[in-house]
């Protein structure tokens, strides 16, 4: 399995990358891949036509409904209903919090009965049931953030029988599906958004340090720190989480591919 980076900028995009999307991919088991993308915030449907043709994704798997993490679904609409090249003959599956295909369809301004479910197949979470995605087993955890969140767990079965876990924490603070969705993940994607001794406010957004925390109590291989908005203080994030965390640690960069791989 998989990981790329398409964007990782926290909050909104920065100068140097898109909002939140991650290209998951891995062996469909019949000479295929399966390939999903976690989140698909504000500017990243651009750079993710470097990887691929958006149209053909497996699933676009939403943590909540935030701008920064769905606003690019409205431009997936338009290439699925106006590509000159015609339809595909299929709809883009989308898993999302309740109220997804509504928060969709106003936020590309239809009025009812108007909506996109020609083009998109909206499907909501219901919170620690998985769902079946090509290869991949995705599971959604309840998080703490002001809105209905998400931490999903990922999870491919090689030929071998060996699970292998990726688990992207989404947008949250500490909390008990955080914990349950990590434990023993391979890769841990989580989000570092706050600054110890800066950002004071609870139940929003981790610091480097919590998710280092997260990440120690996980037994997580490898930590990939993202969701971190421009205005931080370079690798602070990486830093504080070191001070906590002493396995391998790295801070997500735009088309950074990372393997997950268990025991790595």
């Amino acid at each position: 399995m998989r990981l790329t980076v398409v964007g990782c900028a926290g909050s909104y995009p920065g100068p140097g990358s898109a909002a939140s999307c991650y290209l998951v991919e891995a062996p469909d088991g019949h000479g295929g891949t399966t390939r999903v993308v976690l989140d698909l915030g504000s500017g990243a449907l651009g750079p993710l036509q470097h990887h691929l043709d958006p149209r053909d994704l497996d699933a676009v798997l939403l943590s909540h409904l935030h701008a920064d993490h769905c606003l690019d679904l409205m431009g997936l609409y338009v290439l699925q209903r106006h590509h000159p090249g015609g339809s595909t003959g299929r709809r883009v599956p989308v898993h999302g919090p309740a109220g997804t295909a509504a928060r969709l369809a106003r936020g590309y301004d239809l009025v009812a009965p108007a909506d996109m479910s020609a083009e998109l197949d909206v499907q909501e979470w219901s919170p620690r049931t998985g769902v079946q995605v090509g290869s991949l087993r995705v599971t959604p955890f309840p998080v703490r953030h002001p809105v209905e969140a998400y931490a999903l767990r990922v999870v491919w079965t090689d030929p071998a029988g060996q699970d292998h876990a990726l688990v992207y924490s989404g947008d949250t603070d500490t909390c008990e599906g955080l914990d349950e969705a990590a434990a023993g993940a391979d890769l841990l994607l989580c989000e570092a958004a706050f600054v110890e001794g800066r950002d004071e406010a609870r139940g929003i957004h981790l610091t480097g340090r919590r998710a280092g925390e997260v990440a120690a109590a996980a037994g997580a291989d490898l930590l990939v720190l993202t969701h971190v908005p421009a205005w931080n203080p370079p690798g602070v994030a990486a830093q504080e989480a070191a001070e906590v965390f002493l396995g391998r640690t790295v801070t997500a960069e735009p088309g950074a591919v990372h393997e997950v791989v268990h025991g790595g």
